[in-house]
């Protein structure tokens, strides 16, 4: 963005109660809007790409994040990411294997402690099961 502070037209006025206010051009007020969402586009950024760096966020493959998108189980998309069977990965949530690909089908709903098991055996929050 180029340096608008020079340029930037403002009229002041004070209210009744005091408080004084500054009125800008919409335009000038749209390219200050831009600037900060930029900014705050930038933060997230960069507080994504730490949290990647320290393991704490996980970066999932175009192919499995489309097959979510385009409305697949995300307990199977997930499952096949992380390249377990569903045999495995209803061994490691403690659930029976025809449960779990009840579940993927879409023919069961698991219940919420049922869903805390399966991400954790996926090693994701349920949140990315919701």
């Amino acid at each position: 963005m180029t340096d608008k502070k020079s340029t930037m037209r403002a009229q002041f006025i004070t209210t009744a109660a005091g408080d004084r206010l500054a009125v800008i051009p919409e335009s000038e007020y749209n390219l200050l809007i831009e600037a900060l969402e930029n900014r705050a586009d930038a933060e997230a950024v960069r507080v994504f790409q730490q949290r990647l760096a320290a393991g704490e966020e996980e970066l999932m493959p175009a192919e499995f994040a489309n097959r979510i998108i385009d409305g697949e189980s995300k307990i199977k998309a997930w499952r096949e990411f992380r390249g377990i069977t569903a045999r495995q990965l209803a061994e490691n949530a403690e659930i029976s294997a025809g449960f779990l690909l009840q579940i993927e089908k879409g023919e069961r709903d698991g219940s919420f402690e049922t869903i805390k098991k399966i991400a954790a055996a996926l090693e994701i929050s349920v949140d990315d099961l919701a």
